[in-house]
């Protein structure tokens, strides 16, 4: 029997339906990736005929999918700010909401000089990257506590023609000694322990150090808010991704570490994504004598 790619891709969307929320495009990339072409060519050959190895292949995928397993870690790459990225179960599959993170980064960073940026928690540095990359004159630092993550960040640096990014391993500041940056910006783990039956199915196959934070999704973050200020130069600035109900206590944290400025962004669903503060010249003073 001969099956054309129209075909396998609908039944892909079919199985997936129940699924995913996006079955046609999941099937899509699943078909994509076992051809190894484009989207642009499932589109323009609808009619070609696939080899009879290639539509077992296809099938294995779509079941794995439907289990819940993420697109990335089944073709190993995901798009992040239209850059390619390698992912395993060991890094966070980079989302489309963190872009918001990168955009307010780089409402704050110079474009024609020289300046220090600090990416926690890198994973699999979609987030240094994508800043490296739209600011060539930007000094970048990422830490990350998993070795195995850095290990896929620089692949992905180095991919990506950011090689001169420094990936430090350790937790949180630890690595960074006493050094002060002018941006630091974090996509921590935001979610409560007790959400793990509440959240999105394909977390199940996500590093659980990326994604769960004490019983509020807030224990890392308020260590976060905590130490920030004494590695940030005057009016140096910490943005921060976060829960869809997290913008009010992250915002207070951060008023009683000394930020100023503070404001809330929403990503294109219109959640409250990303909080950003600017540390005062006073707090400033006081954490050069903590």
């Amino acid at each position: 029997m001969i099956t054309t790619l129209n075909t396998l891709l609908q039944q892909g969307q079919q199985q997936l339906a129940g699924s995913s929320e996006s079955p046609r495009l999941d099937a899509e990339v699943l078909l994509g990736h076992i051809l190894q072409v484009s989207r642009a060519h499932l589109y323009a050959n609808p009619e070609r005929e696939i080899a009879a190895l290639q539509v077992t292949e296809f099938e294995q995928l779509i079941n794995e999918r439907h289990a819940g397993h993420p697109v990335a870690h089944l073709t190993g790459e995901r798009e992040f700010w239209s850059l390619p990225f390698y992912v395993t179960p060991d890094v966070l599959s980079p989302r489309p909401e963190t872009e918001l993170l990168v955009e307010q980064a780089l409402s704050h960073l110079p474009t024609d000089q020289p300046c220090e940026l600090l990416d926690l928690a890198c994973g699999s540095g979609a987030i240094a990257v994508a800043l490296a990359t739209e600011r060539p004159r930007c000094n970048v630092t990422a830490t990350d506590n998993s070795n195995a993550a850095l290990v896929i960040a620089r692949e992905n640096a180095a991919a990506n023609d950011c090689a001169r990014i420094k990936f430090m391993e350790g937790s949180w500041f630890t690595p960074i000694g006493n050094q002060c940056f002018d941006i630091i910006v974090c996509n921590p783990p935001y979610v409560a322990t007790g959400q793990q039956e509440l959240t999105d199915p394909e977390l199940a196959y996500e590093p659980p150090q990326a994604l769960y934070s004490g019983i509020d999704g807030l224990e890392d973050i308020r260590l976060i808010i905590q130490d920030a200020p004494k590695h940030l130069v005057p009016r140096g600035r910490l943005l921060l991704e976060h829960g869809f109900d997290q913008a009010i206590t992250i915002t207070d944290l951060m008023l009683k570490a000394g930020f100023t400025e503070i404001s809330t962004h929403q990503d294109l669903a219109g959640i409250p994504r990303v909080t950003q503060g600017c540390l005062g010249d006073n707090r400033y003073r006081k954490s050069l004598h903590a």
